[in-house]
């Protein structure tokens, strides 16, 4: 039996459509970030957070009353599919995650990297399109209006004709960061693709955020990338890298990274000109211009939520910061990684150990800042160079 329903008299408001429904997946380690956020716009009016799923579900701050609880993602679109659905688990489920979230009818914002293969991304690529739903990748830096405003003073001109660009990130990862879950630094695991090395995890945001500034976010727009890969750690993935990235305009990104410097450094995109430089630190949302014969030009930028955005996009129609299939770019440096040369181990003599609180350990890697600083000024890789702990 039909119904139908009569409009509101004349001169009445319709009532308010309702928040859109919310649930947050994986809701420890970064999760938790995801799940304070998703609590912070609830209290705003601005969503309705219905469920919340992870293993581990003690410990947990106030959720709203009625919000479910479930133990995995399965059990929570049996019992109703929200709106949409966030995504914060191991790297190599993300693909099976989001594509029974998006076949269940909800939106997704996906943490990165999307996908552990170009093959999954491939498959949950054409998976969101056929079923016409919205899949946001969590490239925060991606969210940062820096990024369209370096792209706009390089098309104008102002670093005169690109000869190319970079990206560096000289942090610090413990033996803890390494034991925060099973699947942490692999490269493989029981089988499967994991990439959790610095390229493809920790300092993913470089790679992306280069890839927009240089408008090659697609996979057609990388035509090829060479691989040199290490590790200080005893893991399996690395932990300082190098890759070379060709891109189809014809220039190319050179990216160097490391998680053994001897303290965090700010990770930055740059673009190199005939006649300038133009450097984004994509954690703090502000560029530096460089030209000859001025002082540097130093602007600050605003950011969008990556949720904030994909509600606005299912509510007005508006393209996602972070699409999908944005991220296809980035999906061919990961495949580089985990698809080449193994990472090779750096020797003992090259690194210092430091002993840290509660039994943890660090690993410096002796002068990596400056190899950093030189693999990008030469526009060559740690091997190339012929640092000592290559050999």
């Amino acid at each position: 039996m039909s119904t139908t329903t009569s409009p509101a008299p004349a001169g009445t408001a319709a009532p308010p459509a309702a928040p859109p429904s919310v649930a947050v997946v994986g809701v420890n380690g970064h999760g938790r970030s995801h799940l304070e956020r998703a609590l912070a716009a609830d209290a705003a009016g601005r969503l309705r957070l219905a469920a919340v799923a992870d293993p581990r579900l003690e410990d947990l701050p106030d959720l709203p009353a009625g919000t479910r609880r479930h133990h995995d993602l399965g059990d929570l679109l049996r019992d109703g599919a929200p709106d949409v659905v966030v995504l914060s688990t191991p790297i190599h489920t993300h693909a099976a995650l989001a594509t029974a979230a998006v076949r269940a009818g909800a939106d997704v914002l996906l943490e990165k990297p999307p996908t552990a293969t170009a093959a999954e991304f491939t498959e949950l690529n054409a998976t969101v399109e056929a079923a016409g739903r919205l899949c946001q990748v969590g490239f925060q830096s991606l969210g940062s209006t820096a990024v369209q405003h370096v792209r706009q003073r390089v098309a104008d001109g102002r670093v005169g004709e690109v000869t190319g660009y970079s990206a560096a990130g000289c942090w610090v990862r413990t033996r803890a960061y390494y034991q925060r879950a099973r699947w942490a630094g692999h490269r493989h695991l029981d089988g499967r693709v994991v990439a959790d090395g610095a390229l493809t995890n920790p300092l993913a945001h470089a790679v992306a955020s280069a890839l927009a500034v240089a408008g090659a976010q697609r996979a057609e727009d990388v035509t090829g990338v060479e691989t040199d890969l290490f590790h200080v750690h005893d893991i399996e993935a690395d932990d300082t890298s190098t890759a070379r990235v060709h891109l189809a305009g014809g220039h190319e990104l050179l990216v160097a990274v490391t998680l053994c410097a001897a303290e965090r450094g700010e990770p930055f995109v740059a673009v190199e000109g005939t006649s300038g430089r133009i450097t984004l630190y994509y954690t703090l949302d502000t560029v530096v211009e460089e030209v000859p014969g001025r002082p540097p030009l130093v602007t600050r930028h605003g950011r969008t939520d990556l949720l904030t955005d994909l509600l606005a996009a299912r509510a007005h129609g508006t393209p996602l910061l972070s699409p999908l299939a944005d991220s296809g770019g980035f999906t061919r440096v990961l495949e580089a990684v985990v698809t080449g040369p193994a990472p090779r181990p750096v020797a003992e003599g090259f690194f210092e150990r430091l002993e840290l609180p509660g039994g943890d350990e660090g690993r410096r890697l002796t002068g990596v800042e400056e190899a950093v600083a030189t693999a990008l000024r030469e526009r060559s890789t740690f091997s190339e160079l012929g640092l000592p702990w290559t050999r």
